[in-house]
């Protein structure tokens, strides 16, 4: 699609997809994605069937364009390499902040739809590790070995750690799913807490 050195057809392109991808998005959160056809997010998008396949090969790859905008949004906001000259518990607040804050009311219905699919379609999945688990895990590596030689024990593993740590989040993002009310309304407290419990533990301190 993409024209060389025309940057007027790629920013068209860029509206164009946009247009598409929000369109999918209401789409999917209001029916779900097995029910949704490419027919329904086109009448949406007021667009004919056949422009959707010129950007977006199938409903995965529409899904997974939902997630890319969303994670770049987030991104943008995170700055987590940048945060490895800081201290530990501002990176590492900023770290579990970052999938958090995509989790937010208007995505809510969107992020079941994924989570879902991601489980049941293994195609999806391992799209979903290529372009969203792995680069985050290749952004973010290079800030945490940082921090295992100024601030953490000398024996950390900080690939284990890392994925520990991912895991601890979708927990929490998969019960808040299900309908925890108690995660609805104390969302925005997360980050510290998680924070805390990672760096410090619950145990009292001994004398």
């Amino acid at each position: 699609m993409d024209r060389p050195h025309d940057p007027v057809h790629a920013q068209l392109n860029a509206l164009r997809r946009r247009q598409i991808l929000d369109a999918a998005a209401t789409v999917f959160a209001a029916k779900g994605f097995h029910v949704t056809t490419i027919a329904d997010i086109a009448r949406e998008a007021a667009i004919a069937n056949g422009t959707i396949y010129l950007y977006f090969k199938n409903k995965g790859e529409l899904l997974l364009g939902l997630l890319d905008q969303m994670a770049e949004h987030v991104r943008r906001d995170a700055h987590l390499p940048e945060l490895a000259e800081s201290d530990i518990r501002t990176f590492l607040k900023a770290y579990i902040s970052y999938p958090l804050l995509a989790l937010t009311s208007e995505n809510f219905e969107l992020f079941r739809v994924l989570i879902s699919e991601v489980l049941v379609n293994d195609e999806l999945r391992m799209l979903f590790a290529a372009r969203i688990s792995q680069p985050l895990v290749a952004t973010t590596e290079p800030a945490f070995r940082h921090w295992a030689q100024h601030a953490l024990r000398a024996d950390v593993d900080i690939p284990l750690v890392m994925r520990t740590i991912s895991s601890l989040l979708l927990g929490v993002i998969l019960q808040r799913i299900i309908g925890d009310p108690m995660l609805e309304a104390r969302w925005d407290d997360l980050p510290d807490q998680l924070t805390d419990i990672i760096l410090s533990g619950l145990q009292k301190e001994q004398p």
